[in-house]
């Protein structure tokens, strides 16, 4: 197939033309700012795009460069920067620089402070000085910063309203040295703070394997690392921490459970975990559960690890979503996931 000047061509395809007509010196770096789903609709249409005449190639290239000179702009975004910075740096200086570029939304440091949980603000904010919190204070707004106070110690509170009551109009470099030590000190650091801990991230993983290869792995880094191992075992939310739903989540969980898979799951429990499921079913459905779990006599302990998976995999979906509440043992907070 070849292209003559005089065919109507689609933006792919004309991106695709001029990504061949740069060749591999001077188109690298355009290539390596595309993502993964640009670079396959591209790489498609070169691979079966045949012969392009010089006069389409001269025609594409023409009207590029004249759009670029009429609008005398570009765009820029989260993700073309990223990009970019992605083809210069290595990872981990990229992923620290977007981290403090994006932080919490906000125009400015006092919008970003706004978007600040209370609890984080007021843990740090109780170290500085009154005067500087009582300036902060004042510039967030109300409701946010009744919460913060809610949150710090009482009698550092007490000091702080009390500073806010005889406070004057705040000189404008007091306001920007409190700005300054605000960025520097907390707003970079909550950037970094707020990537995802390694732990949670490896629990996720352990809790993906099946049950021999997870007590493998377990045991093997608690001969490494005995603090790690018991950080990752604690954030893990194994079948048998489905013990801590209570009744109404446990029938939730039943509802949309696969059928089939019940009876194999159960089969692996522990009897308390069997009597938490059988206690909130009907009798009639318990009867037939009891049935087909004896009918199905030994089972593969592969089939049962993967039916549970299935279980404690739609138990999280559903928390995530509302539908279920997972407790603590201490019956006081959520396991958020």
């Amino acid at each position: 197939m070849a292209i003559s000047s005089m065919r109507n061509l689609e933006g792919p395809e004309k991106a695709a033309i001029i990504m061949l007509a740069l060749g591999d010196e001077h188109g690298s770096p355009l290539w390596q700012m595309l993502d993964d789903e640009e670079v396959r609709e591209i790489s498609q249409i070169m691979s079966h795009i045949g012969q392009v005449q010089s006069e389409a190639v001269e025609k594409i290239l023409h009207e590029f460069v004249s759009k670029l000179a009429s609008t005398g702009s570009v765009v820029g975004s989260f993700e073309g920067t990223e990009r970019l910075l992605r083809s210069m740096l290595d990872e981990e200086r990229v992923a620290n620089i977007m981290d403090e570029i994006r932080g919490p939304a906000g125009r400015t440091m006092w919008d970003k402070l706004g978007n600040v949980n209370e609890s984080v603000l007021a843990s740090f904010l109780k170290n500085e000085y009154p005067q500087t919190v009582a300036v902060v204070m004042t510039k967030v707004k109300p409701d946010h910063a009744a919460r913060v106070l809610a949150a710090l110690p009482e009698d550092f509170a007490q000091e702080v309203i009390m500073r806010m009551l005889r406070m004057e109009a705040v000189q404008k470099d007091i306001l920007d040295k409190v700005e300054s030590t605000l960025r520097t000190e907390f707003m970079n650091n909550l950037a970094r703070t707020n990537r995802r801990d390694a732990h949670e991230m490896i629990a996720e993983i352990f809790n993906n394997f099946d049950r021999q290869t997870e007590t493998r792995f377990l045991t093997s880094l608690e001969e490494r690392n005995r603090e790690s191992a018991e950080r990752i075992r604690a954030l893990m939310f194994t079948f048998e921490d489905l013990g801590k739903l209570d009744p109404g989540s446990v029938q939730t969980l039943l509802r949309n459970f696969d059928k089939g898979k019940l009876a194999l799951a159960l089969k692996g429990a522990s009897d308390g975990l069997r009597d938490l499921f059988f206690s909130n079913m009907s009798e009639r459905a318990g009867k037939i559960l009891r049935e087909d779990m004896e009918a199905m006599g030994p089972v593969r302990l592969s089939e049962v690890d993967e039916a549970q998976m299935s279980m404690v995999a739609l138990a999280k979906d559903l928390a995530a979503k509302g539908e279920i509440l997972i407790a603590d043992g201490n019956g006081d907070d959520e396991l958020v996931y």
